[in-house]
Formats: structure tokens, C-alpha cells, sequence
């Protein structure tokens, strides 16, 4: 059967949005992942090969990426993994300490035993992972724990908003886990947010919420040797 050439355009423009989609998904894992580091320029034709597609796609989902706050477009230069300065840093550490005292609140009032369940074994993995010693094995279940804890407060926005700062976040955050002590204070910090939401304690839920996020950045103005007032 043969088809219009508008429908064969509308056909192809549809796969090229797609084909960009996949490539801006793919760019976002390499930035969040730090194979692409902050401030590093996104080179089109490397990334053309690497990905094996044209430059067309590389440039849609750069663009996809600027919209994200992951990447930024420098007329005449080209597009660059954003750079987080301090004062923004510690806006985005601000706002999701509002949010994940909201999200803990929620969940805590609640309180469903599966999902308490599955909150525990992550802070239990956590636990392990800390007792090894092991960054690399704790910063995912950490950052699976705050997604889980927000996706259980069912709601759909708060996720949303909570999910593109943690994007933004992970430009400049990961220093601030690396260490044994730190890991240490932060599931200990964990701990105390899952005890109340079992309890079903939303207020004491919401304000151990917003002091884990608070508390990891004061870890990270420690680990770039800032004092916490700087950022204030």
C-alpha cells in the first residue's frame, strides 16, 4: 500500500523525535553518570560516532538538555554540561529539603506496610554498603531511596519537580557522599525519617525529611571546604 508524501513526512518526523529522544536520554545518563563532566563541551561529532546517528539528533536533544538545566547553549561555542555555582547549589539543597519533608509527611500519614517495607530493606542495603566502605554501591540506593520515599507520597507534580532538581543536583553532589563518615551520618539520618514514618509521626517525618537534605548540604559545602554560611 502506498502513502502520501505527508504522510511519509509526518512518518519521518516522528522518527527523527523519537531517534532525538533516545539520544537526549542517552547524553542526560553520560552528564548524570559524570562521564560527562560539568563545564566539558558536548562534541557533536564525537558523540554522532558514538552514538551512531547524524548530528541532527545530537542538536535536538541538546536543546531537550538545555530545557532540563542540564546543558548550556553558548552562542558561537556550542553547548557545554551546565555548571552549578554555590549560591544556586544551595537554593536547589534549600528547595528539596521543602520537598522531601513534604514527600516524608505524606508518606508517613499513610503509612502502608509494603511501602514501609520496601524502605527498610533499602536502608538496610545502605547499611551494607556502608560497612564496606563502598561509595559507588551506596550513592545509587541513596538516591533510590529519596525516589522511592517520593514517589510513595502519590504525588504526580511533586515528583515531577523533586526529580529535575535532583537532575540538576547530581552535577555537583556526588563529592559529598564519597566519604565512610558520610555515608554514615546519612543513613543514620535515614534511619530517624523511616522510624517516624512507621510511626506514623508526619510532622516529626516531615522535619527529619527536611534535615537529612538539609545536613547533606552541609556535607557537600564540607567536602568543596565551604563553610556552611557561605552558601546562605
Amino acid at each position: 500500500m502506498l502513502i502520501s508524501k505527508d504522510a511519509a513526512a509526518a512518518l519521518e518526523i516522528r522518527r527523527n523525535h523519537s531517534l532525538a529522544t533516545l539520544v537526549q536520554q542517552e547524553i542526560e545518563r553520560l552528564i548524570l553518570g559524570g562521564d560527562l563532566k560539568a563545564g566539558e563541551r558536548l562534541n557533536e561529532n564525537a558523540l554522532a560516532a558514538r552514538l551512531g546517528v547524524s548530528r541532527g539528533p545530537i542538536r535536538e536533544a541538546t536543546r531537550g538538555l538545555e530545557k532540563a538545566g542540564l546543558v548550556k547553549l553558548v552562542v558561537n561555542r556550542g553547548a557545554f554540561v551546565r555548571e552549578i555555582g554555590l549560591a544556586e547549589a544551595s537554593e536547589i539543597y534549600d528547595l528539596r529539603a521543602l520537598m522531601f519533608g513534604l514527600a516524608c509527611q505524606r508518606v508517613a500519614e499513610t503509612s502502608i506496610p509494603e511501602r514501609l517495607k520496601i524502605l527498610a530493606r533499602l536502608v538496610k542495603r545502605m547499611d551494607d554498603a556502608q560497612r564496606r566502605a563502598d561509595a559507588p554501591a551506596y550513592y545509587p540506593l541513596n538516591l533510590e531511596f529519596h525516589e522511592t520515599l517520593i514517589g510513595f507520597a502519590d504525588s504526580p507534580r511533586l515528583a515531577s519537580i523533586y526529580a529535575s532538581l535532583v537532575k540538576e543536583a547530581h552535577l555537583f553532589r556526588r563529592r559529598a557522599l564519597s566519604s565512610n563518615v558520610n555515608m554514615a551520618k546519612s543513613n543514620a539520618e535515614h534511619r530517624r525519617i523511616l522510624a517516624a514514618v512507621v510511626a506514623g509521626r508526619a510532622g516529626e517525618a516531615r522535619k527529619q525529611g527536611e534535615s537529612h537534605v538539609l545536613g547533606g548540604k552541609r556535607r557537600f559545602l564540607a567536602a568543596i571546604g565551604e563553610p556552611a554560611q557561605s552558601a546562605i
